[in-house]
């Protein structure tokens, strides 16, 4: 973690300042989504395997003396005081002139807002020179903010607070599709029949390749993946999409939704669908991207 010299001016470095900084916001992916269970506060507890792809929005922070957040690339997000983006600066207290340049789509789970928070902390902490803060800081923004600030492959537990780092991963590749429907998650949770799922299985002590990773996932499931069906029945013609594609071996919903994976052992089958589903749903947001190491 970064340490500060307490006598320092914010933002200064041994021999100049830092007047800017950008931090990419990759994608955060669920493989797999296990609801176990509901506290008495309503919050419901999740076991689910978590990476980020090769896809992100992207922060561009200055040094300013208030904070202000431009967007561009999503006309219909707006950068009001419940913008993650400002919520997490407000929880630092540090301010910034923040550019952020959306390329994932809205309310689809892949983490969008989660991890443009998490890409706030991280580059406050940067700009001004200040140590990280405490994942419970993180924690209230949001049930994704810890691991997408990690931006590490986890099993994520309870309520996002519990982050164990996965065995090492193999090479792997990723077709994510969204069909242009944003799905609320508090819509999802709302149609959920059942929450008291069984947890993950037991993790092995590695992957050999990406053909055995599909079949450690073939055991798990997207508990969130019927519910958000009933609420947006286009994610059914998505997986069934990603399915049919050459080399897939496993496709699901991530998150609470619409945004679907196909997960391919090379970089060349995953283009390859890619292209073809841009050729068959013009209209889809469809990206291939590898997974990121640890």
């Amino acid at each position: 973690m970064a340490t500060v010299d307490p006598g320092a001016e914010p933002g200064a470095e041994p021999g100049g300042d830092i007047g800017q900084v950008a931090e990419e916001a990759p994608a955060k992916v669920n493989l797999a989504l296990h609801v176990t269970g509901r506290r008495p506060d309503g919050y419901h507890l999740l076991d689910s395997l978590v990476v980020f792809a090769g896809v992100g929005d992207r922060l561009t922070l200055a040094r300013a003396k208030a904070a202000s957040l431009t967007i561009v690339g999503a006309p219909g997000l707006t950068a009001g005081p419940d913008n993650l983006v400002l919520r997490a600066a407000s929880a630092l207290g540090l301010p910034a002139a923040m550019v952020l340049e959306k390329r994932l789509p809205v309310a689809s789970g892949i983490g969008g807002g989660s991890a443009d928070a998490a890409a706030t902390l991280r580059g406050l902490s940067r700009l001004w020179r200040r140590p990280l803060p405490d994942p419970e800081v993180a924690l209230t923004l949001g049930a994704d903010v810890p691991v997408c600030l990690s931006g590490r492959p986890a099993r994520m537990r309870g309520v996002g607070e519990r982050l164990d780092p996965l065995p090492s991963l193999p090479p792997l590749w990723l077709v994510l599709a969204n069909p242009g429907v944003p799905v609320a998650t508090q819509a999802v949770f709302a149609a959920l029949e059942r929450r008291d799922g069984a947890p993950l299985p037991d993790l092995p002590g590695g992957w050999a390749d990406a053909a055995a990773l599909a079949c450690w996932l073939s055991a798990t499931r997207n508990d969130l993946e019927p519910a958000a069906i009933r609420v947006a029945p286009v994610i059914a013609e998505v997986l069934s999409a990603l399915a049919a594609q050459p080399g897939a071996l496993a496709a699901r919903m991530s998150g609470s939704g619409a945004t679907c994976l196909a997960l391919f052992a090379d970089g060349g089958s995953a283009a390859a669908a890619r292209a073809a589903l841009e050729r068959a749903h013009p209209g889809w947001w469809v990206v291939d991207a590898p997974v990121l190491p640890a």
